[in-house]
């Protein structure tokens, strides 16, 4: 549910006050624990980084980003992968294929070459 127009969109103070300091073309990263921040016009061509959790990672604003909340490019969880020892069979078997297919393509230019 969004925040009502009466009371305006979130923005930390702090933040704030590290955008007013600092140039819209300057490439230094400000660092933020403030996912809940919402992307104000402001703050268009600045590089955010957003704290995860475990590290900040680097976000530049963009102009198609406004109105919506910095931790929303942040993500926080990791994808691995699905499966378990079966799926990782069947992945091992296609990359050995897959190398013995590049070693005969190698070897038939050599052949070709001479």
């Amino acid at each position: 549910m969004s925040r009502s127009l009466k009371k305006g969109p979130y923005v930390d103070e702090k933040l704030i006050k590290k955008i007013q300091d600092k140039k819209p073309g300057d490439r230094s990263v400000i660092k933020t624990w403030s996912r809940s921040s919402t992307i104000t016009p402001e703050m268009a061509g600045f590089t955010f980084g957003v704290h995860n959790g475990k590290d900040f990672i680097s976000v530049f604003v963009t102009e198609e980003m406004i109105g919506h909340k910095l931790g929303e490019f942040s993500p926080t969880r990791k994808f691995v992968r699905h499966g378990g020892r079966i799926q990782k069979e069947i992945e091992m078997a296609e990359a050995t294929k897959s190398s013995e297919a590049v070693k005969s393509a190698q070897t038939d230019e050599k052949k070709q070459s001479k």
